[in-house]
């Protein structure tokens, strides 16, 4: 082998050794950021503000970026110490795109305020949120690792981030580095979460008082709650959610002239809330001591608040799901209604399934518009290039989300999902910490009944928790009605 065939395959071979010892760190490109000026009028202000779209990388134990977490942060010029609030949806595995677009942010989506149609398709209205807080608040809309353009990266792992205080940590970590990024230490700080992100809210003000950063909130806005999976969680044998969701379905039975006509739906309601209690919950927890003439009467009283036969309540053995309930109610019209809002309708093709088959129409007739309308406002008004699309709800978490509240390994008793204990301690720890707490009587996947269930119990400051009540569903701000009062009563609830 002659002299120069050799020192080339020695440069070959080094070259080889070299990549190897390479650690996927040494490639991670720096992080995206994009910056632009707009000016809005908010609470009769005229608010000029920076928006930042940007990657912030959060770091594992080593200090090595981990996760790229992307957030849309809207920054008042010239003001340092002002509030600031954190928003987020839920899923797991939802991007802030329905509160961003929806709700909070510069510029936001209409669609069907009635849920007598859908978003049909593009073009989709987006005008300016005249309505929003900006006025008051700095907002800073975090996508959570998996969701939006935030990912992994590096030598990070999805299961570091999929998982019920995996989740919690990591947004507390991004919370932590913005605020001190921007230094706004001194800053009054709220976050606003919906759905699973008030699950993620009640977690993360408690992750943000350890690690030796203690961090103090001023107050949480939870839009639809969800604390206490038990009451939630719409299963076979799971008795508290036979109870929870029984006002949420007569609420719905009185929006579609099914039940309670006569009747203003407040006065419908507290008979409901009284019949859960006194009536309905003894007689589930009796079971099958039951007489035939109680089992009978009880049957005639769930017709009379949910609109279904009795003979169907009866068959039931006196404990209706909520998918059923959604497929039984509009039956004869061929028509189920929604989850999220079930004020919403669509049409289905299978009459005899025990459950809406085409999906939940109070999602799919509104989430075309919300997926263009982000799309189109990053692009357009915040100037963002990424190589990657931006995920409004990434299902792949779903099989892989991690629930436990504890290490593997340690000896832990199955129950449901449960932050409110955590926002109890947080509550006694923070005298200021106050709760904002927006409910839609239509909601059939995070009912109104059950926030008050929860609200009064785990050791909950009642006096520091404002619950408020609108008629539409989930995502209350789609109708528009209830969007102007739900923006006043946030308006309200950061300036008391």
């Amino acid at each position: 082998m002659n002299a120069l065939l050799k020192n080339f395959l020695v440069f070959l071979i080094s070259v080889t050794v070299l990549q190897a010892q390479q650690k996927p760190t040494d490639s991670i490109p720096e992080p995206k950021r994009f910056v632009t000026q707009h000016q809005v009028t908010n609470g009769g202000k005229t608010v000029s503000y920076t928006a930042t779209a940007s990657e912030t990388y959060l770091r594992n134990k080593k200090g090595e970026p981990a996760a790229a977490l992307w957030s849309v942060a809207y920054t008042r010029n010239g003001s340092a110490d002002r509030p600031v609030t954190f928003v987020f949806n839920g899923g797991p595995g939802s991007a802030s795109v329905w509160l961003h677009m929806g709700m909070f942010g510069p510029k936001r989506v209409r669609v069907p305020s009635d849920a007598d149609k859908d978003d049909g398709a593009a073009p989709y209205p987006v005008e300016t949120n005249t309505r929003g807080i900006l006025d008051l608040t700095d907002l800073v809309f975090i996508d959570p690792v998996g969701t939006g353009y935030s990912r992994v990266i590096g030598n990070g792992k999805v299961e570091d981030y999929w998982g019920l205080m995996e989740d919690a940590n990591s947004v507390a970590q991004f919370i932590r580095t913005w605020i001190t990024e921007n230094n706004r230490w001194m800053s009054p700080k709220y976050i606003a979460g919906e759905s699973f992100g008030t699950t993620r809210a009640a977690a993360v003000a408690n992750v943000l008082e350890e690690d030796g950063q203690s961090m103090a909130l001023n107050g949480l806005i939870l839009i639809s709650q969800a604390l206490d999976y038990a009451g939630s969680t719409s299963i076979h044998n799971n008795i508290t959610s036979y109870l929870t969701y029984l006002p949420s379905m007569a609420a719905t039975a009185w929006y579609h002239k099914k039940a309670g006509q006569g009747k203003t739906l407040e006065d419908f309601l507290a008979e409901a809330r009284q019949f859960t209690y006194d009536s309905y919950a003894p007689a589930l927890y009796r079971g099958n001591l039951l007489s035939a003439g109680e089992r009978e009467q009880l049957a005639e009283r769930l017709a009379y608040f949910t609109g279904l036969e009795k003979s169907y309540i009866l068959r039931s053995n006196l404990r209706v799901l909520v998918p059923r309930f959604q497929k039984k109610l509009l039956e004869e019209n061929g028509k189920a209604v929604g989850r999220l809002d079930g004020r919403f309708m669509g049409p289905e093709i299978d009459l005899v399934d025990d459950q809406p088959h085409l999906g939940d129409p109070a999602s799919y007739q509104i989430g075309d518009a919300y997926t263009a309308a982000l799309n189109h406002y990053l692009a357009t008004d915040l100037k963002v290039k990424m190589d990657r699309p931006y995920i409004t709800s990434n299902s792949e978490l779903g099989s892989k989300w991690r629930w436990r509240p504890v290490p593997d390994g340690r000896y832990w008793e199955p129950m449901p999902v449960n932050t409110a204990t955590l926002l109890a301690e947080t509550m006694q720890r923070n005298q200021d910490l106050k709760i904002l707490v927006a409910n839609g009587y239509y909601d059939l996947i995070c009912p109104f009944f059950d926030a008050e269930y929860t609200f009064s119990r785990h050791g909950i400051d009642r006096q520091r928790v404002d619950m408020k009540y609108y008629e539409a569903g989930h995502m209350m701000y789609t109708h528009e009605e209830d969007f102007e009062k739900l923006a006043e009563d946030i308006r309200l609830f950061l300036t008391d």
